[in-house]
């Protein structure tokens, strides 16, 4: 077991900077996600970590161990691949024998490994199959059993969901959840999806650009967005985004939105009193944005009037398309008894205790 520091690592691919500045501390035990768009860094960051990269600045550490001119083979990491790069002429048994055969393990140590990671994954009936035998799940859990026997310090998982299919990603993402408080082991993880972040995450790093945007516990990332980019990324549907300006009335603070103005919480004023007369942009979630019918008792709401525009009836919500004559499309997640009917005109509410404000030049969250 071993914590990791990222130490101002960069890396570059000629002029293309791909990781930029990246320091993060990863205490020992954590699962720690990297999530991001495509091209954002965060599988290079895996890569420069595993020793399958070369730093281009900066300092890697694996517990008290600066690895940076360390082999990949000695760092005592073990890495689970999108593709599973799995050995087709091989057995299950094999497949997951093969590195500790390499570091001539004994015999006996390799039988004990290989049933023990087995039985854990459920998969003791598949030891004899060869991959092509195998469900995509079922590969997956053969390669994260490769992974296992290592027991190594740290797991690098680098999205090894992605080829399955939406159901058995739900089932997949709780078995290594589970499997990582079973073990007891450092894990980082690799995802372009958000849902899989929220869901098996003890912290998240946001990236864009091969910049770190914010890293912290899931809630923190959803309840208090560093910025518009983070914002917007977490969370599904994602957040609304409003231009706006603020302004002030008889004291109050307000966001105007052009086509109708939303009165500032009184807990807020003070923040935000500084920015009025300046542009912003006003977040607020779908979630946040209710038919007043079936608003929760005690929200903070203001009301304001908007077109339906488009339906999407999910079973346990209704997912609205709103727009007014200045601003839209924007999303609010009905209660599924609502009687929003597209073309017509009703009355929506914001929970404004649970607004959000950005600096129109900066993009980051006013506090």
């Amino acid at each position: 077991m071993a914590e990791v520091k990222y130490n101002h690592v960069t890396k570059t691919f000629g002029d293309v900077i791909a990781v930029n500045d990246l320091s993060i501390d990863v205490p020992d035990k954590e699962f720690l996600v990297f999530v991001g768009p495509s091209g954002c860094g965060k599988t290079t960051s895996l890569r420069l970590l595993a020793g399958l990269e070369e730093i281009t600045g900066g300092d890697i550490y694996i517990g008290d161990r600066l690895v940076n001119d360390v082999p990949h083979k000695d760092r005592d990491i073990a890495m689970v691949f999108q593709s599973y790069a799995l050995y087709p002429h091989m057995s299950v048994y094999d497949n997951m024998a093969f590195g500790l055969k390499l570091r001539k393990t004994p015999k006996k140590e390799i039988e004990r490994r290989v049933h023990e990671a087995a039985k854990m994954l459920h998969i003791e009936e598949l030891l004899d199959r060869k991959p092509k035998q195998l469900s995509g799940g079922q590969r997956q859990r053969v390669a994260v059993g490769r992974a296992i026997v290592r027991e190594p310090q740290v797991f690098l998982m680098d999205e090894p969901l992605s080829n399955l299919d939406a159901k058995l990603r739900v089932s997949a993402r709780a078995e290594i959840s589970k499997l990582h408080q079973r073990l007891g082991t450092t894990f980082i993880y690799v995802t372009h999806d958000q849902v899989e972040a929220m869901t098996m995450g003890t912290r998240i790093a946001v990236m864009n650009n091969g910049i770190l945007q914010q890293v912290d516990t899931p809630q923190v990332l959803y309840d208090t967005p560093a910025n518009i980019f983070v914002a917007g990324f977490i969370g599904s549907p994602a957040m609304n985004f409003i231009d706006a300006k603020l302004a002030e009335q008889d004291g109050k603070v307000i966001v105007d939105c052009r086509d109708f103005g939303l009165e500032v919480p009184e807990d807020r004023v003070d923040v935000y009193r500084p920015h009025v007369g300046k542009e912003v942009i006003f977040g607020i979630r779908p979630e946040d944005t209710y038919d007043p019918e079936y608003a929760h008792p005690g929200i903070k709401k203001a009301l304001i009037d908007a077109k339906v525009d488009v339906t999407e009836l999910l079973g346990h919500e209704v997912i609205v398309y709103l727009m007014t004559e200045h601003v839209g499309p924007f999303l609010g997640t009905f209660d599924p008894r609502t009687s929003a009917r597209v073309g017509q005109t009703m009355q929506i509410a914001f929970d404004m205790s649970r607004m959000h404000l950005f600096d129109k030049t900066t993009e980051m969250a006013i506090r």
